[in-house]
């Protein structure tokens, strides 16, 4: 339309085509051109490209491959030579494809989750180091304790001054000797900590054949039995603020492991001794209670709208993380 109207007018175009010429110049309107491409000019303060090239040359000769873009600009700027500023060149760099760690660091894969299961004494320890503060502040002692994850029972403990590789691979030579374990089947559970992952107990499990599983840096419920039970030691109310002296510390943790063994009942077992679970006297246990249970039941009815009680029952697995039923599908 517009070439014909340039050769024999506007008028005489829309007669021809038989359309208003207001109609023509509504749809001529209408149109937007587009606007043109801004026009990419050269900055002036960019570099040439025999600037860059020779960046790329002084950083690949033999002098410099092996320094970083500080010494190189550096080293250039005492010789009185300036190429381009530290964040110049690596743009210069960069834009090579040459600007990277130059190290070769260590990748570490990431740590499985232990999952561990015990249906029974003897098959899963756990174990961990906590302090005590002693009489006076930045003193403390260290309290070593092995936890059997099954029963809950404390099966080795030790008080010292330090902590030690040494002291370690004695208290569990000891505790394993004393609870006639089968070595083979154990698996001892612990943190990352010094003592924990040392070559000295690390060759002591590799000899008697004992499985060695670690909790997951910084994943405090990847050792959740020595954690709660530390717990119920210092949440005690007669646990002090402090110890005069390792003797006294010692007597506090000796009578603490009697009760804790012997008669402290507990939550996650039935509401059983750790004693009981460890010593096989779950049944027998259980059995007395319904006893009772029933005579109460049988003295009034009235009371048990659901008829006579029953003890609970013990779980028959103890987990450090549960597997995933989804995923062990």
């Amino acid at each position: 339309m517009t070439s014909l109207s340039a050769v024999i007018g506007m008028r005489s175009a829309c007669v021809m085509l038989g359309v208003q010429r207001s109609t023509i110049q509504r749809h001529l309107r209408s149109v937007v051109a587009e606007p043109p491409a801004p026009s990419r000019r050269r900055s002036h303060r960019r570099l040439s490209d025999a600037e860059c090239n020779a960046i790329l040359a002084a950083a690949h000769s033999e002098r410099f491959c092996d320094l970083s873009v500080r010494e190189i600009y550096a080293t250039l700027l005492d010789e009185g030579v300036y190429l381009g500023s530290i964040s110049t060149i690596y743009r210069v760099l960069r834009a090579a494809g040459e600007s990277r760690e130059r190290r070769a660091l260590a990748k570490h894969p990431p740590m499985v989750k232990p999952e561990l299961a015990a249906t029974a004494p003897g098959q899963v320890w756990s174990w961990d180091i906590t302090k005590l503060l002693g009489p006076q502040k930045w003193t403390y002692y260290y309290l070593y304790v092995v936890l059997d994850v099954f029963s809950r029972y404390i099966v080795a403990w030790r008080l010292e001054h330090r902590e030690s590789a040494e002291l370690a691979k004695a208290l569990f030579t000891v505790a394993i000797a004393r609870e006639s374990v089968d070595a083979k089947k154990l698996t001892v559970h612990s943190d990352g900590g010094s003592s924990m992952t040392s070559k000295k107990l690390t060759e002591l499990f590799a000899d008697l054949g004992v499985t060695k599983s670690r909790s997951r840096p910084h994943v405090s419920n990847d050792n959740p039995y020595s954690e709660a039970q530390f717990k119920t030691l210092k949440y005690s109310p007669s646990f002090p603020s402090h110890f005069a002296n390792i003797e006294q510390a010692r007597e506090y943790f000796r009578e603490f492991v009697a009760w804790y063994n012997d008669n402290h009942r507990h939550s996650g077992l039935a509401l059983m001794t750790p004693a009981d679970v460890h010593r096989d006297r779950v049944e027998e246990r259980r059995s007395a209670r319904n006893v009772v249970l029933a005579a109460a039941c049988k003295a009034h009815p009235e009371r048990f709208v659901r008829g006579t009680p029953t003890a609970p029952k013990l779980q028959p697995v103890v987990y450090i993380n549960r597997p995933d039923d989804s995923e062990a599908a």
